[in-house]
């Protein structure tokens, strides 16, 4: 009996995921200028040739793995509250609603975005795809917000609140680039989470 290989077209959906993944790791740890095609493909164990089969340039290799993690962390987010989105959060629980959001800032993802941000500065090509791709996660990173903490928008100020929410949330990554300071940002956790109880009883 031979042995089964799947069909091409999950083949090629594996192997983009692959290149997709290696793409982030990549650019989290070395950066723009130490991540190339060719790097990413030795890393996802496929040939130069098949990543640009799949991504034609550098850029959309970039783009899309940026993309499709800030994706995957949306999903991951909402499974951290299941049934929870948009039936309002308990003053208990928005404490876990924060340090959840805070979490979008301090990973990989938001590393290598960092890195496709400063060479999206410098290049021109690069700088229109990312400025759309950064628009896109920053409504959808803003809804699931407003979903998890059943904030109700129509109220003055609120929309506000809950974008000042994710800046902290952004400033609090940029600072844990450098160190790594937990315990300063667990407190900032606990007073964002009152100052939104207030806000948004």
């Amino acid at each position: 009996m031979g042995v089964v290989t799947p069909p091409k077209q999950d083949r090629s959906r594996a192997t983009r995921q692959r290149l997709l993944e290696a793409a982030v790791g990549c650019l989290a740890e070395h950066g723009w200028a130490g991540s190339t095609v060719s790097v990413v493909a030795e890393r996802a164990g496929v040939s130069r040739g098949a990543a640009q089969h799949h991504f034609p340039t550098r850029e959309d290799l970039f783009t899309a793995a940026v993309e499709y993690v800030a994706q995957e962390r949306s999903t991951a987010l909402r499974a951290l509250f299941p049934g929870r989105t948009g039936t309002g959060a308990p003053a208990g629980d928005r404490r876990a609603v924060v340090a959840a959001l805070v979490d979008l800032y301090t990973g990989p993802l938001f590393r290598a975005a960092l890195h496709l941000w400063v060479a999206a500065s410098n290049e021109d090509q690069l700088r229109a795809r990312v400025t759309e791709l950064e628009a896109h996660v920053g409504r959808e990173s803003h809804r699931i917000a407003v979903d998890l903490l059943a904030a109700d928008e129509s109220v003055p100020g609120t929309r506000e609140t809950v974008q000042g929410l994710l800046d902290m949330a952004r400033g609090l990554g940029l600072a844990n680039l450098l160190t790594d300071d937990a315990a300063r940002r667990e407190r900032v956790v606990a007073q964002w989470a009152a100052i939104l109880d207030r806000a948004l009883a």
